[in-house]
């Protein structure tokens, strides 16, 4: 249940700050005055979509709060706050915040969350019918989400679901393998041919390095030698000037004047360390320059083995390194296509299982519907008397589709069907010409597949084109659905508006340069006043508000449930008065201000 509001800087809305409380509260004015606008903010609370529109004109950002209490909340809201870590209890806080700039973030409990995330607990949370709402219902999805929330079938319907993706599942992977089963013979030709080719070239690790190093050694082998013969000759060969040769003359010069002068003799190991060294570099020139001396035999078999290399990489359309990847991947396939007959057949045996549980479940839905669709069909039949469509009939077909292909919602076609005038034979809602018929239709199904005390149910001018008597019976409806939930209703019918537990009036103010909309709770006292308003014409008169009065009276003594503190909104006794409550941020109205107010025009807007 929806417990506070808070609006700032939404649309012309500055600042609305509301406590609500179970039962039918309405919310009325004059037309154009805004009512429509908090709808739309409880929308935006709920995970609508958003834009930079919503903004007031000047303002940063638009700001939109709601407090709910979680003491009746369904399982599948506390699951899903568990599954998120969204910390608290008892009570949820919901926040939505618009930039300027379109941007927007959500909060649960002070926690920032996705906006998808807000979307699914405000779809829990809270109810919103529109004013046309009767054109989603000519539609068959909307027609089967109404008849499984009526009848609990949620649940159900989830099972179906998961075992409809589960054999979905399965019917793909066997038509692949069934797809490679057809020109097995072929394709396994083909990757054994593949697979051998492969495996005879017998590739080493990190031999294609090797290969290609090698290469490029004998085809220079001419200039290597070269360059190691003269190195060579200038580190040891050339006996006149070669390295050695000077490093051993340095030695003999040194040795006898070490004797003399200790420094000098410190001298002496380094010396003899280069000469070792040169030496060895010697000897290693030497070993190098004789592996140069190989036959050309060698380099055509280097050129041959990276040919061959080449040439499979090239087949393969992969690099010379990936080789060895794309044999194991060939032998993978092959494995696969040996056993491809013994796995198709134990896919086609876990399809047909899968097919017979989802028949299964989707037979036991298909049962269930049946049974809710006879009683929707009774229940908005009753409705249908009531509301000006006397002798009016209602019917909720669940035709199964046989063996069609199972889908994710079950094996039904659910189509509703109505006669709105005894003889007639039911015809289906999109085929119905009158729209007034359809709207009050609409209004039945609503109000049936709404009873739910654990949503805040919200309903936008539904009641637009009915009137008179069968706007009473409207508000008895809406009044009786809030005797046990909380329901917010915005209205122009007085019939409506008296049945009210709690009435709210919405009021647009402007100074000629602004313009802003204050949202005051209204006392007995003033809910004469204001019913008198939306009965009379320009002047409010006496018998206007006696009227009121009366209509008050009645809709108290209209059987049913009370609503704590319904008797607070009883009509007051003569020359009684009743403060006006002063909602937080709300301007409260003077006393005397529905004294004179122009007849609303006959359009309705926002």
């Amino acid at each position: 249940m929806l417990t506070h509001l808070q609006i700032r800087d939404f649309a012309i809305i500055d600042s609305v700050e509301l406590e609500l409380r179970r039962g039918l509260t309405v919310l009325t004015g004059e037309t154009g005055a805004g009512k429509s606008i908090l709808v739309d903010a409880l929308q935006l609370l709920a995970g609508g979509r958003a834009g930079a529109e919503v903004v007031r004109h000047g303002a940063e950002r638009a700001e939109v709060s709601g407090t709910f209490e979680l003491g009746e909340a369904p399982p599948e809201l506390r699951q899903l706050l568990e599954e998120q870590s969204v910390s608290g209890t008892g009570e949820l806080t919901v926040r939505r915040v618009v930039a300027a700039d379109g941007r927007s973030r959500a909060y649960l409990n002070g926690q920032t969350v996705p906006v998808q995330l807000l979307r699914e607990a405000g779809n829990i949370l809270i109810d919103i019918h529109g004013q046309h709402e009767f054109q989603s219902l000519t539609r068959s999805a909307a027609q089967r989400t109404l008849l499984d929330g009526y009848g609990s079938l949620t649940g159900l319907t989830t099972q179906v679901g998961t075992a409809h993706r589960e054999w979905l599942e399965l019917l793909n992977r066997t038509l692949e393998l069934e797809s490679k089963a057809r020109d097995r013979d072929t394709r396994l030709e083909l990757l054994r041919y593949q697979a051998q080719e492969l495996q005879a070239l017998q590739l080493k690790a990190g031999e294609i390095d090797a290969l290609g190093e090698e290469r490029a050694r004998l085809a220079n082998r001419g200039r290597l030698a070269q360059g190691a013969q003269t190195a060579l000759a200038e580190l040891y060969e050339n006996e006149a000037a070669s390295a050695h040769a000077g490093v051993s003359r340095a030695l003999q010069a040194l040795r006898g004047l070490a004797a003399l002068d200790g420094k000098l003799a410190a001298v002496l190991p380094m010396l003899e360390e280069a000469s070792i060294q040169v030496r060895e570099a010697a000897r290693e020139l030497e070993r190098y320059r004789e592996t140069l001396d190989v036959d050309a035999a060698r380099q055509d078999e280097v050129e041959r083995r990276l040919a061959a290399i080449e040439e499979l990489s090239r087949k393969h359309r992969v690099a010379a390194g990936e080789l060895d990847e794309r044999a194991r991947q060939l032998a993978v396939e092959l494995a696969t296509l040996e056993r491809a007959e013994t796995d198709l057949a134990t896919l086609r045996k876990e399809l047909a299982a899968a097919l017979q549980a989802y028949r299964a479940q989707a037979q036991e839905l298909s049962g269930r519907r049946a049974g809710a669709a006879a009683a929707l069909a009774r229940d908005i039949s009753a409705r249908m008397q009531t509301l000006g469509m006397s002798g009016g009939r209602f019917e909720a077909d669940v035709t199964q589709q046989g063996n069609a292909d199972p889908t994710e919602h079950g094996i039904d076609q659910i189509e509703f069907r109505v006669s709105a005038n005894p003889g007639q034979p039911p015809r289906a809602l999109a085929k119905v010409a009158s729209g007034g018929e359809l709207a009050r239709l609409s209004l039945a199904v609503q109000v049936a597949c709404s009873a739910d005390a654990t949503r805040c149910m919200v309903f936008d001018e539904v009641d637009a084109g009915i009137g008179g008597a069968v706007a009473e019976i409207v508000g008895r409806e809406l009044r009786a659905l809030g005797a046990g939930a909380q329901v917010l209703c915005v209205t122009h019918l007085p019939q409506v508006a008296c049945q009210a537990h709690h009435q709210l009036r919405v009021t647009k103010l402007t100074d000629g340069r602004t313009t802003r909309i204050t949202v005051s709770e209204l006392s007995a006292k003033d809910r004469v006043e204001e019913l008198a308003r939306m009965l009379g014409g320009i002047e409010v008169s006496g018998k206007a508000r006696e009227h009121a009065r009366e209509m008050l009276h009645a809709a108290t003594l209209v059987p049913g449930k009370a609503v704590r503190g319904e008797a607070d909104h009883a009509p007051p006794a003569s020359g009684e008065t009743t403060p006006v409550a002063t909602l937080r941020g709300v301007v409260p109205p003077a006393e005397d201000e529905t004294v004179r107010q122009p007849r609303p025009p006959a359009a309705r807007g926002r």
